[in-house]
């Protein structure tokens, strides 16, 4: 590998704050036994966070960020893996406290990377990525849950999202009806994903949430949380679950109890951070096989080269971003 290459490295030195494309070496980069030439990353949420003086992500500074990685390992003190695997890398501290994926050169803890799986190539992973992988697991503790197509038409809020976007297309292609729900105007979009309704996010919450609400649907996938989560729970029906993975809508949810003892309704958590790799290799090779949407293109929003990351890493913060920022490195 090279001896220098190139890094988006964020910095902030009391009130100086900076988003740069850096020469850095490999002492730069937080330890790991492998370390892996980087082939493409994704922004994600975080990430733009991350590119924000306040976004309250990074621990410590000067730092490398990008939560998501796909490359080749260059370099491996650990036996499970080899010079020339293609391998994933998501979640965990990586592009937190750990340097992340926005360097043409990662150093990523063995323990926390996923080979990639027959059927998929890198820059498919990460069109995919941590949105994607949250989306997977959303839809395996609804299974485990009891959801089937047979059950009736399942939710999915924030649909244009990252999550919601792959929840509405893994839904449909495994046979549900799915029910889209959307701040915006993009109905072509979220009916050539699969759903088959797309409704406004006020037909879920319209400022007003009942203990209990018509039964209207058997699951839902939910990256918003906050009182739009509430107002799901009150009419999702008997014995239904939802899968929560985010606050867009806030952290605070204004239910009852009435949901659960008179309803049986399961509340479910989704953790793509911290999730077991047992876990996480099975959504992998799920999302490489049944789970992978037909059309991946239809995902990506825009693609970015690393020169290009301080201009574009905001834009996942305004709210108008549609799918996927893929980064070819």
């Amino acid at each position: 590998m090279e001896t220098t290459f190139q890094a988006v490295v964020v910095d902030k030195k009391e009130e100086d704050f900076s988003v740069k494309v850096k020469d850095v070496v490999l002492d730069d980069l937080s330890n790991g036994e492998v370390v892996i030439k980087v082939y493409h990353s994704g922004i994600n949420y975080k990430d733009g966070l991350a590119s924000t003086p306040n976004g309250k992500i990074v621990r410590s500074y000067p730092h490398i960020p990008g939560i998501d990685l796909a490359g080749v390992v260059v370099s491996s003190e650990d036996k499970r893996f080899k010079e020339g695997d293609k391998v994933i890398a998501t979640s965990y501290e990586i592009g937190v406290s750990h340097t992340g994926g926005f360097s043409e050169y990662a150093r990523i803890p063995a323990d926390w990377i996923v080979p990639l799986p027959d059927g998929l190539s890198l820059k498919e992973a990460m069109i995919i990525g941590t949105a994607g992988l949250t989306a997977a697991l959303s839809i395996q503790r609804l299974e485990d849950n009891g959801l089937k197509p047979e059950n009736g038409k399942v939710l999915v809020t924030g649909s244009t999202g990252g999550v919601g976007s792959f929840g509405v297309a893994m839904l449909s292609k495994l046979g549900f009806n799915v029910v889209a729900s959307t701040g915006k105007n993009d109905q072509e979009y979220l009916t050539k994903l699969g759903a088959k309704e797309v409704i406004s996010r006020d037909d879920v919450y319209n400022g007003t949430i009942k203990a209990l609400d018509k039964q209207l649907w058997a699951g839902a996938i939910d990256p918003v949380g906050g009182k739009s989560l509430a107002a799901v729970l009150s009419k999702i029906k008997y014995n239904g679950s939802v899968a929560v993975s985010g606050l867009t809508g806030g952290g605070e949810v204004p239910t009852s109890v009435f949901p659960f003892i008179l309803r049986g309704i399961n509340l479910l958590g989704i953790d793509s951070v911290y999730c077991s790799m047992e876990e996480r290799l099975n959504a992998w090779n799920r999302l490489a096989t049944d789970l992978k949407p037909v059309n991946l293109s239809d995902f990506i929003y825009q693609e970015a080269t690393l020169a290009e990351l301080p201009e574009t890493l905001p834009t996942i913060l305004s709210g108008k971003v549609k799918g996927r920022t893929v980064v070819n490195i």
